[in-house]
């Protein structure tokens, strides 16, 4: 929208259907001491053509035309762009048509006969600064609607771990938003323990971004939490999620990936089921090696052998999970990406570093390395799990 200062004079578009009137209204704009440029538009059909072929930065309408009348024409040019003010003009006697008209969207109105340059220049420059101020109030009210919902989106998709008084293991988690935050990605995890003393660790994410991926998110979570607590577990609680993700899910072409890992409170060995997720990395003692168990396929491509699987998880390490975000931002010339090989090689510049400051500067790395192609694409979420005891 152009403004005094601004390089260029104001599109003033006046939809007016007596030419004495319309001149009349012409020699103000000369006379009001502000670059203007007038376009003058017979009636409302002529209005919509001139409005969709170069948007003005002020409509001065008529509210008497041979073609409508009223408060009408003003919803016909809202129709046509509801972003353009509108300073209507009326007769001496119709001062309530006009109230009205402001009433119903209008930003300013003018009464014919008792119109002067400095009256109209104000109107003009006021109304343009009005709708400015209206359409910057309904972006922030919008804006700060989205980050409620994304605020509660969040905290179904990333809940507190739910644990037994003495768990028996360090627990650090970390969520990052992508660059493109205005729409909530579809990273989930939990990590609850089961009155055996079971630690059950998963992560998630749907494919896409937006309020249904994020809303299926939390579905899935909240239903791989109520199924552990009633017992279900591997192949048969992935057989669930599968048919809640299918009865839940926007569109038949949305699925899940998912990995669950099962933590008993004595031994080195723990229990993986993984569903077109990826592997973990395994942390600690200076080393970071790829742990990736056999699995199935991801939840909505096709019901699939979700066995678990064994894997080792010695004293004095920890296995992270993650989503696919810390791994697939450019990095490179092209199309080249960090991938698995690449997470690793970086991972293993930071396995010195203990459990909290080792995840929190992984993806510290993976993020600068992406910021010279546009910073990362898609949400990240990590979870690092450790035995503390034996």
């Amino acid at each position: 929208m152009t403004v005094p200062g601004d390089t260029g004079p104001l599109q003033v578009l006046l939809v007016e259907d007596d030419r004495g009137d319309a001149i009349l209204v012409e020699e103000l704009i000369a006379d009001a001491g502000v670059d203007m440029s007038v376009v003058w538009a017979e009636t409302m059909a002529d209005a919509e053509k001139a409005i969709d072929g170069s948007r003005p930065d002020c409509v001065l309408l008529d509210l008497h035309l041979h073609d409508i009348e009223g408060v009408a024409g003003l919803a016909r040019i809202a129709a046509r762009d509801a972003t353009v003010p509108v300073v209507v003009l009326t007769g001496l006697n119709d001062e309530h048509v006009a109230s009205a008209a402001v009433a119903s969207g209008a930003q300013d109105y003018l009464v014919k006969g008792r119109v002067d340059p400095e009256t109209l220049r104000r109107a003009v420059l006021y109304a343009i600064e009005r709708k400015r101020a209206e359409l910057t109030a309904v972006d922030l009210h919008a804006t700060r609607s989205r980050e409620q919902e994304n605020a509660r989106l969040e905290r179904g998709l990333l809940p507190s771990p739910l644990l037994l008084g003495d768990p028996g293991v360090s627990i650090v988690t970390q969520y990052r938003p992508s660059r493109q935050n205005a729409l909530l990605g579809g990273d989930f995890f939990d990590i609850v323990q089961t009155p055996d003393h079971t630690v059950h660790v998963m992560i998630g994410d749907v494919a896409g971004h937006g309020p249904d991926e994020a809303a299926l998110g939390v579905a899935l979570r909240i239903a791989w939490r109520a199924l552990t607590f009633a017992g279900l577990r591997g192949a048969e609680r992935m057989r669930q999620l599968e048919r809640i993700l299918r009865a839940e899910r926007a569109g038949r072409g949305t699925f899940a990936t998912v990995l669950s890992v099962a933590i008993p409170p004595q031994g080195s060995a723990v229990t993986a089921v993984r569903a077109g997720h990826p592997g973990m990395l395994l942390h600690g003692g200076g080393t970071v090696d790829w742990v990736e168990p056999a699995g199935g396929p991801a939840l909505g491509l096709h019901v699939g052998d979700w066995t678990p699987q064994p894997v080792e998880l010695p004293p004095g390490k920890g296995l992270v999970l993650l989503t696919d975000g810390l791994f697939e931002g450019h990095v490179g010339r092209g199309n080249e990406r960090l991938g698995e090989d690449g997470l690793l090689q970086l991972a293993r510049s930071l396995a010195h570093l203990p459990g909290p400051q080792f995840v929190e500067a992984l993806i510290d790395a993976v993020e600068k390395q992406a910021q010279s192609h546009g910073g990362m694409a898609d949400d990240i979420a990590v979870v690092r799990v450790e035995r503390t005891s034996s």
